[in-house]
């Protein structure tokens, strides 16, 4: 099993301290967001890997060395202002936490998301091209790999229609970002790809792979019996099935264009209703809960 601590969720940014109790203790608990009563008990014990995805992986620097378990790390890393990523640290101290962080799991185990591209009259080809050579010269010698995806038509994307302002990408603005993109990985000793996109831009330099590939997952872990999430009818990409522990609805960081966010309300009470003690991320576990053990 590969756990992702999570793409619900900022767990590394705001529930840190919660997430290092639950491995201390050995289990953590996780609601069926579908069928709330149900509960997944995961023991660490089963956990092959884990898969951190964050905006901010500072809360962890001092942290991850207690864990004896194998790790990657994803950080999103993306160049929107406070109008679009409201609560995300000053990304000058986020750069120096993933130099940190390179030198703790080393280079091959961190992969910068620069995540979702959208682009509008603020936000133009041109600046997401600029913005994103100066992140490749910046991290160079510390980072290999960067995964780019465009933006989606989410229910909160819907919601901030105004305050994005996205317009629709022409083919020619996939081959600007494509080529421009490629030359600046390709010169700073990096590789630019997406995952699950319509587009891959492959055609303009891009690599084809994955999020989580089945090599990569048996580099970690050295199993290569991981199921594919193709296995989901509702998934096309190749990449590793993981296990989520996260919620939805409970990220502070408030970013307008967030596919797990939202309910701003129901994430300011979601957020009060953490307790650090739980073993689940939000709330306790109830007498009428029904709780079963996830092995895989």
């Amino acid at each position: 099993m590969i756990l992702n601590v999570s793409g619900r969720t900022d767990i590394v940014a705001f529930y840190s301290d919660w997430f290092m109790n639950r491995y201390n203790e050995g289990f953590v608990d996780v609601r069926n967001p579908f069928n709330p009563k149900m509960i997944s008990r995961i023991y660490f014990e089963d956990v092959d890997a884990i898969l951190f995805c964050t905006k901010n992986p500072t809360p962890m620097l001092d942290k991850i060395q207690k864990i004896a378990k194998p790790i990657l790390f994803h950080v999103t890393l993306t160049p929107y202002k406070r109008d679009i990523e409201l609560n995300v640290p000053d990304k000058k101290d986020v750069i120096n936490s993933i130099k940190k962080l390179s030198k703790i799991i080393g280079i091959d185990n961190l992969y910068i998301r620069y995540d979702p591209i959208f682009i509008s009259d603020k936000y133009t080809v041109d600046y997401h091209i600029k913005a994103f050579d100066k992140l490749c010269t910046i991290l160079n010698g510390y980072v290999k790999y960067f995964i780019v995806s465009f933006i989606d038509d989410y229910k909160n994307v819907r919601k901030n229609e105004k305050v994005l302002n996205y317009k629709g990408f022409t083919e020619d603005d996939y081959k600007m970002i494509g080529t421009n993109f490629s030359k600046s990985a390709k010169n700073n000793g990096m590789s630019v790809q997406t995952c699950f996109e319509d587009r891959n831009l492959v055609e303009y330099g891009f690599k084809k792979g994955e999020c989580l590939s089945h090599e990569l997952a048996y580099k970690l872990t050295g199993k290569a019996n991981f199921k594919s999430l193709t296995a989901r009818k509702e998934r096309k990409c190749n990449c590793v099935q993981m296990v989520d522990i996260g919620v939805y609805n409970s990220c502070k960081h408030f970013c307008k264009y967030c596919y797990a966010n939202y309910d701003e309300k129901m994430v300011k009470y979601n957020y009060m209703a953490h307790d650090v003690n739980s073993s689940l991320l939000i709330g306790n576990v109830k007498s009428d809960d029904t709780i079963k053990r996830r092995i895989k």
